[in-house]
């Protein structure tokens, strides 16, 4: 898939956490390998939990293939590798509440469910 365009700044942040944070903000799908898989995924909110970064992301396609059901799953960022933003745009899921109470004290970014 394409990538999407930047602003150009070449002394932005790279790596998965800025990359997370940018999906997140822009409300961009990413690729990631996991569990030897590729999966690509929207990413609805990064936090930590266990002294680890997670992120609770909707899986739009595994291994190229659309999931049975929609779900909310949690992907803890050790896990993921090779992550890549793509320019493919994805809208909140409804069932994602980030006033549950594991993301109290502990997000760092949550998608804008505007």
């Amino acid at each position: 898939m394409k990538q999407p365009e930047t602003q150009g700044d070449d002394n932005a942040p790279t790596g998965p956490v800025p990359t997370i944070l940018e999906a997140i903000v822009r409300r961009l799908c990413l690729t990631a390998v996991y569990n030897r898989g590729t999966v690509t995924l929207a990413p609805h909110i990064l936090y930590t939990k266990h002294d680890e970064l997670h992120v609770d992301a909707v899986a739009v396609e595994r291994d190229g293939k659309p999931p049975r059901e929609i779900k909310l799953g949690t992907y803890r960022l050790s896990g993921l590798g090779e992550i890549q933003l793509i320019d493919r745009t994805f809208t909140p899921v409804e069932l994602f509440d980030p006033s549950e109470a594991k993301y109290q004290d502990v997000t760092l970014m949550t998608v804008d469910r505007v």
